[in-house]
């Protein structure tokens, strides 16, 4: 009979590999991410139409993300990882010999259909890691992707010297690697469950959040929503503000990005765990908001670079709280057979935030002001974490709401 060491031992070797095929899968997506602009002038698409092939994934992604949290309740969180990493691997091939518009939407698209199993990812830390170390092995799974973030654009920008198609092959080729190591390494966490015999439809959960946001997962689902709205908004105008008011250009601008990294790895991967120790995860997610919102109320202020630079960290240490508590608490109140449901539909409030946030922050930039986005972001977030002060940890989840 096994111990409860052997079973924590268990445990985190299965939290290692599904971190490793997280930072492995999200490098593949940063090396072609950054290229899609370059890509498609070569093909003489307007900015226009280049704003509609970002666009694309994030509006697959919001789609495919409840259907793949059904798919993982029901038929189990490995397949549902397995089809979405082999989805990546053919968009990325695609993205590397694309000659044609149409080819960049489909690859971004079909991206985005694979790239819908973030909440799936959620579900298995949740599957397999004790209610008290979640928000922890959270943030380890969300240090893991910045630190993706962080190597991907490099990775692909050393590969464009061998040729335009080298980026989309050489992350196809991980992407397969990644996809075989998680079939030979990653085994199913999902563990039966009594199915309800009258099942809602997937988009119901989606519906309950918008009709009744007083219920704990519905509380904490606009919450996380709102405040990836502001990140988005931050990250969306963040080169253009840079480059408009201290004149940092493409050349520099990822130094910028690599220090914003920097403290996101460190927050998630070192400190996130004793903070929600010490002082619990409803207070990690409340001090998450207020340093968020300080730090986007501060970077329209900042009259130079040095100053600037002491402001950064703010946000990235504002969402390494805000984020994985949040979603552990999600993981606490969401009934057990219905986790994977409930985590696909916090990505697609996500990913309604990713594709809004773009559009909203440059509108503000070009017509308002270059300080508004932030401004705007700070006070949107500032309203709604009012709802994290109504959120208390509890032992047990509440009955069944999302799906009522």
């Amino acid at each position: 009979m096994p111990t409860q060491l052997d079973t924590s031992k268990d445990q985190f070797r299965r939290l290692i590999v599904l971190i490793a095929v997280a930072t492995v899968d999200m490098i593949g997506g940063a090396m072609v991410f950054p290229l899609i602009p370059f890509y498609a002038l070569k093909l003489h698409a307007s900015p226009t139409t280049i704003g509609m092939i970002i666009a694309s994934f994030f509006i697959a992604q919001l789609i495919s993300a409840p259907v793949w949290g059904r798919v993982s309740d029901h038929y189990g969180r490995r397949p549902a990882l397995l089809i979405g990493l082999s989805a990546s691997a053919a968009a990325y091939f695609v993205f590397g010999f694309a000659n044609a518009i149409w080819l960049l939407f489909l690859c971004r698209v079909v991206q985005g259909l694979g790239g819908g199993t973030t909440g799936v990812l959620q579900a298995y830390v949740s599957d397999t890691v004790p209610p008290e170390d979640r928000a922890r092995s959270l943030g380890w799974l969300s240090a893991g992707t910045n630190v993706g973030t962080m190597l991907g654009p490099v990775i692909g920008s050393f590969a464009t010297y061998r040729g335009q198609q080298w980026p989309g092959i050489l992350a196809a080729s991980l992407c397969v690697t990644n996809a075989l190591f998680a079939w030979q390494w990653l085994p199913e966490s999902k563990q039966p469950h009594a199915h309800s015999s009258a099942r809602k439809p997937v988009w119901h959960g989606v519906w309950m959040v918008l009709r009744n946001p007083t219920g704990n997962v519905q509380r904490l689902t606009l919450i996380y929503a709102v405040a990836m709205l502001a990140f988005s908004c931050l990250t969306s105008v963040l080169a253009l503000y840079l480059s408009a008011e201290f004149g940092i250009t493409e050349k520099t601008i990822g130094y910028v990005f690599l220090y914003v990294g920097i403290f996101s790895v460190l927050m998630r991967s070192a400190l996130i765990g004793p903070i929600v120790d010490r002082i619990g995860e409803p207070w990690s997610m409340r001090a998450g908001a207020a340093t968020l919102i300080l730090g986007l109320l501060a970077y329209p202020l900042a009259p130079n670079l040095w100053s600037l630079a002491f402001i950064v960290p703010l946000v990235p240490i504002g969402t390494s709280l805000l984020f994985p508590a949040t979603t552990a608490l999600m993981s606490h109140y969401s009934p057990r057979s219905e986790l994977g449901t409930t985590m696909g539909i916090a990505q697609t409030f996500a990913g309604i935030s990713r594709v809004l946030a773009p559009l909203l922050s440059t509108t503000l930039f070009q017509r308002v002001g270059h300080g508004m986005p932030f401004y705007f972001a700070a006070t949107f977030v500032g309203l709604v974490s009012l709802l994290a002060f109504q959120v208390e940890r509890q032992a047990a989840p509440e009955p069944v709401r999302v799906v009522d």
